[in-house]
């Protein structure tokens, strides 16, 4: 039998993802109090029907949630093995979330948003340690976190650690707030001033064959690929599990989108992290006309 504990901050995804479980044929349980998980689980292996199973537990249990890990410890002791699921957000997009739908924060008691994910986050730092697999939701659409629920518990594929966003973006738009590497490449010629290229975008052909027709782009993305095949693995050994690699040119609509696209295709070949890519600023300038 595959047994997984979900858990996670509030507003981080668990209910969804147990529903995602629940659909790929997971017998799944929300939000059992503590002191009946060990015999939920006991029940569990002696049923020969129930190949699959996903319970999920959060600190809506109350104080008997602090007891989580004695009775986690005691599954392990009867010789169930067990996965821990743990589902984390930045802080800005759980307040977002929790805003969008008017719900209050279960540790808030009546103090700000803001406090409540303070609280959690200490309370479950624990239990997130002992996470097999730790899924930042922040970035993801829902069909990006099913086809991580899918791959990981569903497909049975490997867990990809860590998850690389390649990001283009305009500065004159602004530098993206939750990048954690910056780079600027209009130290390129810029396409805009070509009259036959400034309509198009990185995603065309002709740009693309223009921004990579200098060597000096090529020698960039040779730097940077070498410089990420060194930074991620030591990344993951600080627990870091999502990594926002922004690159920037004037309007975000050319060269920023060439490389990041380039990047994007040569980081194909390390298949032991996830990569995924955006386009921040595409379609801005036609918006405005210019």
């Amino acid at each position: 039998m595959r047994f997984v504990v979900v858990t996670g901050l509030s507003g981080a995804g668990k209910s969804t993802t147990l529903n995602y479980l629940e659909d790929a044929g997971y017998y799944c349980v929300d939000n059992l109090p503590v002191q009946l998980i060990s015999e939920f689980a006991k029940l569990l292996n002696e049923n020969d029907e129930i190949e699959r199973a996903a319970l999920g537990i959060d600190v809506r249990t109350g104080s008997a949630f602090d007891e989580l890990e004695s009775a986690l410890e005691n599954i392990g002791s009867m010789g169930i093995d067990y996965e821990i699921l743990f589902l984390e957000s930045d802080d800005s997009v759980l307040v977002k979330r929790y805003k969008e739908t008017r719900r209050l924060h279960p540790l808030a008691f009546g103090d700000r948003i803001e406090v409540g994910i303070e609280r959690e986050r200490k309370r479950l730092s624990n239990i997130k340690k002992r996470a097999g697999h730790i899924i930042d939701t922040s970035r993801m659409l829902t069909r990006e976190l099913k086809a991580e629920i899918d791959r990981i518990f569903v497909n049975d594929l490997e867990f990809k650690n860590l998850y690389v966003t390649i990001l283009s973006f305009g500065f004159k738009y602004g530098i993206p707030s939750d990048a954690d590497l910056v780079f600027d490449v209009r130290f390129l010629p810029n396409p805009y001033y070509h009259d036959e290229l400034r309509p198009l975008t990185g995603k065309d052909k002709a740009v693309s064959d223009f921004v990579l027709g200098f060597d000096e782009a090529h020698a960039f993305l040779d730097k940077l690929e070498d410089m990420l095949a060194f930074l991620i693995p030591n990344y993951i050994a600080e627990g870091k599990n999502q990594l926002v690699v922004a690159i920037g040119c004037t309007g975000g609509k050319h060269r920023s989108i060439t490389l990041a696209e380039a990047l994007y295709e040569r980081m194909g070949k390390y298949d032991d992290y996830g990569f995924r890519l955006e386009h921040r600023d595409f379609g801005k300038d036609a918006l405005r006309g210019k």
